[in-house]
C-alpha cells in the first residue's frame, strides 16, 4: 500500500489581519484519517506545524498571524500508511486591520433593491410598534394625572382658607376649633358673667 496523494485545491479563505482558514480536497478513493499543515512567513525559516488525526475535516484555522504579512502554507494528508507529500505551496498575505475595516464598511453600503424592500417593511413594522407604545404611555400618563388631581382635590390641606377661618374663631385652649369656640366675632369684645 502506498501513502496517500497530496491534497488538491488548497485555498485560503476568511482572510483577516490575524487569522485565516485553509481548506483542501483529497482524492475520492483515498482513506484519510488526518492532516498536517506547515505554515511559515515568507522569507523566514521558522515554521509552525499543525497536525491532527482521527478527523475527516478538510479545513483548519490559522491563528496568531501578523497583519500585512505574507505566509506560505503546505497541506499533507495522513492515512494508515503514512503522510502524503506536501501540497503545492499557497502564498497569501494578511491585510492590515484598517483595510479589513474599510472593506467591511464598503460591503455594508452595497445594498440591493430586494434588501431595501425588506428593510422598509421592517422599518414600517418598527414604527407601528413605536407609535402604539407611545399612545399607550400617553394614556397611562393621562390616567395618572387625572387620578393625581382627584387625590389632590380630596386632601384636607388643600383647603387652607377654610382651615385659617376655623382657627381664627377658636379659643386659646382649643386651637383647632374645639367645643369652646367663641360664637362672637373676634372684633367685638364680649363679657361672660357666670353666677355662682
Amino acid at each position: 500500500m502506498d501513502s496517500p496523494s497530496a491534497p488538491v485545491n488548497v485555498t485560503v479563505k476568511h482572510l483577516k489581519a490575524n487569522s485565516a482558514v485553509v481548506t483542501w480536497d483529497v482524492l475520492e478513493d483515498e482513506v484519510v484519517i488526518g492532516f498536517a499543515i506547515s505554515q511559515q512567513k515568507k522569507d523566514v525559516r521558522m515554521l509552525r506545524f499543525i497536525q491532527e488525526v482521527n478527523t475527516t475535516t478538510r479545513s483548519c484555522a490559522l491563528w496568531d498571524l501578523e497583519e500585512d504579512t505574507e505566509y506560505i502554507v503546505h497541506v499533507q494528508s495522513i492515512s494508515i500508511q503514512g503522510q502524503s507529500p506536501a501540497s503545492e505551496p499557497v502564498l497569501f498575505k494578511t491585510p492590515r486591520e484598517a483595510e479589513k475595516l474599510a472593506s467591511k464598511n464598503k460591503g455594508k453600503y452595497e445594498v440591493t433593491m430586494k434588501e431595501m424592500g425588506k428593510n422598509q417593511q421592517l422599518r414600517a413594522g418598527e414604527i407601528l410598534i413605536i407609535v402604539v407604545v407611545l399612545f399607550m404611555w400617553a394614556g397611562v400618563i393621562a390616567l395618572f394625572c387625572r387620578q393625581y388631581d382627584i387625590i389632590k382635590d380630596n386632601e384636607p390641606n388643600n383647603n387652607k382658607e377654610k382651615a385659617k377661618s376655623a382657627s381664627e374663631s377658636s379659643t386659646p385652649e382649643h386651637q383647632s376649633g374645639g367645643l369652646l369656640r367663641s360664637k362672637f366675632p373676634k372684633n367685638k369684645p364680649s363679657v361672660n358673667i357666670i353666677e355662682a
